[in-house]
Formats: C-alpha cells, sequence, structure tokens
C-alpha cells in the first residue's frame, strides 16, 4: 500500500484516501472495469496491482493480507468473499505468466458537471500461448530482415549474387505456424 502523499489528498486525510481506494480497488476487481477521475486512477493502480501479484502467490496469509487492504474483514457476514473469490479463482490465474503490468489507463474527455479530467481504469487482457508465439516470431522475422537489409549494403553494387544464409519472409511466416500449431492446445482426436 503506497503511503498516503503529502498536501491535498482524494477528498479528505489520509485514512478517508485508503478508504477510496480500497473501494476502488473493490469495484475493479468485481467489474474489471471502471470509470473514475484521472487523479483517483493513477493514486489506484499502484494500490491494486500489488494484490494482484499476493493473489498470484494464493496461500492463505495472501489472502488474509488482501482482506485486510481491502478492508473485507470488518464487513458484517463477511460480505467480500464473492471479491475475495474472484482475485484468487478468476484474476490471479489469467496473470500467471505476467510479471507485472495488469492494469491499464485510458483517458477520456472531461467530465460534463466539473469539467474534472476522467479516465477508465481496467485490467489488461493477458496474451495466450499462441498470440505470445506470434508476436516472438513477428520480432524475430523483423529482425532477420534488418539482418538482411544490413548484409545486402554490405555487399559490394557489382556482386549481384544473393547472400548464403539469407532468410526469406516466407520461411520466417513458415516457422511461425509451426511456433503457432506447436504452441496451441491439442485436442483430443478420436
Amino acid at each position: 500500500m503506497p503511503a498516503p502523499k503529502k498536501g491535498p489528498r482524494l477528498g479528505g486525510n489520509g485514512t478517508h484516501q485508503k478508504h477510496i481506494l480500497a473501494n476502488l480497488a473493490k469495484s475493479l476487481i468485481e467489474h474489471e472495469r471502471i470509470t473514475t477521475t484521472e487523479a483517483k486512477a493513477r493514486q489506484l493502480r499502484p494500490f491494486v496491482e500489488p494484490l494482484i501479484t499476493k493473489a498470484k502467490k494464493g496461500d492463505l496469509h495472501a489472502r488474509r493480507q488482501v482482506a485486510a487492504t481491502l478492508e473485507l474483514r470488518n464487513t458484517p457476514f463477511y460480505s467480500g468473499r464473492d471479491t475475495l473469490f474472484k482475485l484468487f479463482e478468476e484474476i490471479a490465474p489469467r496473470y500467471a505468466a505476467r510479471p507485472g503490468g495488469y492494469t491499464r489507463i485510458v483517458k477520456l474527455g472531461p467530465r460534463r458537471g466539473d469539467n474534472a479530467p476522467m479516465a477508465i481504469i481496467e485490467l489488461v487482457e493477458p496474451l495466450t500461448v499462441a498470440q505470445e508465439a506470434t508476436r516472438e516470431a513477428e520480432a524475430a522475422t523483423k529482425r532477420a530482415v534488418k539482418e538482411n537489409e544490413a548484409k545486402a549494403e554490405a555487399a559490394p553494387a557489382e556482386d549481384a549474387a544473393p547472400v548464403a544464409d539469407e532468410v526469406t519472409e516466407t520461411e520466417v511466416a513458415d516457422e511461425v505456424e509451426d511456433k503457432v500449431e506447436d504452441a496451441a492446445p491439442k485436442s483430443d482426436e478420436a
């Protein structure tokens, strides 16, 4: 939990700021996207991302720490069970391979009533295995094309023969398709 900043806070003292951030974090976990002011969104990001990292551990101690931070343990009938369940059982496994950066802030226009700058803060969609393989293969293709261009420029102009170890884009595209097929989940064929 980031310490409350000095000077003006989100509408009161440090305790009020902690309550506001806890309520915003609960809403973000429940709905996975909320609209709020830019100032609140910027302060919510470093508040909620460590909670998701703790939820990835999945043990009882982490669950109790998250419940205490979100102020769920002091509510009547422990009404935060749904929030904790969603965080630990749905959101945390989604980001198991991601080291951080679980949220995104998208700026909107000013609010109609008081002209306050508004923003949407949302949980990002994790990449699938096939998307990660495609992204890596595209990067490899770009590197290979740049290397080929550099070799072509370095070769003498009279020598029109192609470079021996030149990689074509079709070869790299074939490799990408192979990696995506290998990364795709296998279905049981009978």
